[in-house]
């Protein structure tokens, strides 16, 4: 298991680890190694079957959880990284170029976090500039050009908020990719495998497939966010998560997304090999089911899969 637990895991860690003593101090002692292995099980799988939102919150955000270009490494080949907007500069926190998964070629972009204070600083924490989201239209319309599939991996708190953000327009650029998005003619799969933060994830996230890893979340603003304005304090932010319902199984009921990709027990930070052979197995079906549709059925049906969200009727 991971050596960082999070809060709620610290118990089953603490069994964890009075294991692993009795084995080196008396591995004779079988029956009682037997017993206490059997209780470290069924503990795992009540904990990890009956996650809280504000739960899976914390896994999505858990430091050794695979990112994005631990999925480029995994699951595709031939990555050809892809620089600049050709406006204003390069965006680190939004990685994209063309790859392959398996004989598909694609463009994938993707948003990517770092692991520490060096790679955080380069990566902006995750959160992209507008030059990120520009660079992201600009390889989509190379796509389209040469009719490759499109594929997003959103992992991001939230685009960047800072005074030159605003300054270069970054909720302009979130909203022409929505609009251009919507028009592209090529398959768009989107896949949140972390953190999906308001117009942030959504400024890549307009696809005809959007699937969601089982432990990521999809919110219009961050569980602390929701709980500093209804409750004036963040330490409601269970609440809050509870009340968002962001999680990918309340967001499959609302049709919000198209799937859950499966995680291994505990995350994805479990076992990265495994989450990495879900996704790419998920991509592929997704994106076979998807070329066999005409441009015409795929544009319809994405632009009615969006006008449908939201409805409401007594």
């Amino acid at each position: 298991m991971n050596p960082i637990p999070l809060d709620f895991e610290q118990p089953l860690f603490e069994l964890e680890k009075c294991l692993r003593e009795l084995i080196s101090r008396t591995p004779e002692e079988t029956k009682r190694i037997t017993q206490m292995q059997e209780k470290l099980e069924l503990m795992r799988s009540d904990l990890y079957k009956n996650l809280t939102p504000w739960q899976r919150v914390q896994i999505a955000r858990h430091p050794a959880r695979p990112y994005a270009l631990d999925y480029m490494e995994h699951c595709f080949t031939d990555f050809l990284q892809l620089h600049g907007d050709r406006l204003f500069g390069d965006d680190k926190a939004m990685p994209a170029g063309l790859a392959s998964l398996e004989n598909h070629r694609c463009v994938v972009i993707m948003q990517q976090k770092g692991r520490n204070v060096k790679e955080n600083v380069l990566r902006n924490f995750g959160s992209p500039h507008p030059e990120g989201y520009r660079k992201a239209l600009r390889l989509m319309r190379l796509a389209e050009k040469f009719s490759f599939p499109i594929i997003t991996l959103i992992d991001t708190p939230g685009a960047y908020p800072g005074v030159g953000a605003e300054e270069r327009h970054i909720a302009e650029s979130i909203a022409v990719n929505l609009r251009e998005m919507m028009l592209l003619k090529t398959p768009i799969i989107s896949v949140i495998i972390g953190e999906g933060g308001s117009g942030g994830a959504l400024g890549i996230g307009v696809a005809d497939k959007v699937l969601m890893l089982e432990n990521a979340y999809y919110s219009v603003i961050s569980p602390e966010g929701c709980a500093a304005i209804l409750w004036k304090h963040r330490k409601h932010a269970p609440q809050a998560a509870e009340a968002l319902k962001l999680t990918a199984e309340d967001l499959t009921k609302f049709k919000l997304i198209d799937g859950i990709v499966p995680e291994p027990l505990g995350g994805a930070h479990h076992n990265v090999i495994t989450a990495a052979a879900e996704v790419k197995k998920t991509l592929l079906r997704a994106l076979g089911e998807l070329k066999k549709k005409s441009l015409s059925t795929l544009l319809q049906e994405r632009y009615t899969k969006f006008r449908n969200m939201g409805l409401f009727s007594e």
